[in-house]
């Protein structure tokens, strides 16, 4: 993949210099030739096309934004509303994600997401343990988390 980003910036460097301006929109568009070129050539390289890689991490990102704003929404109207409603709890969470790199992002990503904080990963790192404000039905939030967070974050690591 190292080697497909390389080579589509010296793509994009060369469409540069067959101008006359070294500008930004010059170099974007060699930018896209590049891209297209790599592409199309696709199957001639060793490893998948980084595009791909470059979408799902965009997609995880739009996920989490997504989920930032819903979350957030749902805390406040905790915090507004006169009653006192919600139900706290720990979710003990089987996780199908194996390296460090892929339990790191999940705990960042349900960290940052507001009502949420992962507790603990247990030594096998196959069970987590998250804190959550409001825990209506455990199954129905182990999905959610799976559904979401942890199939964004296989699209990107695997």
């Amino acid at each position: 993949m190292a080697f497909q980003i390389i080579l589509n910036l010296l793509i994009a460097l060369i469409w540069m210099s067959l101008h006359t301006t070294w500008d930004t929109l010059n170099f974007v568009i060699g930018y896209l030739i590049g891209l297209l070129l790599i592409y199309v050539m696709r199957r001639f390289f060793p490893r998948e096309f980084y595009g791909q890689k470059i979408w799902a991490v965009i997609k995880l990102l739009v996920l989490f934004i997504k989920e930032l704003i819903v979350s957030s929404v749902v805390v406040l109207k905790h915090i507004i509303s006169p009653r006192l409603k919600f139900k706290p709890g720990i979710l003990t969470y089987q996780t199908e994600l194996t390296s460090d790199w892929e339990l790191t992002l999940l705990s960042t990503l349900v960290t940052l997401t507001p009502g949420t904080i992962l507790i603990e990963i247990s030594r096998d790192q196959h069970l987590v343990y998250i804190h959550a404000m409001d825990i209506q039905d455990a199954d129905e939030l182990s999905a959610h988390i799976r559904g979401t967070f942890e199939k964004a974050i296989k699209e990107v690591t695997r």
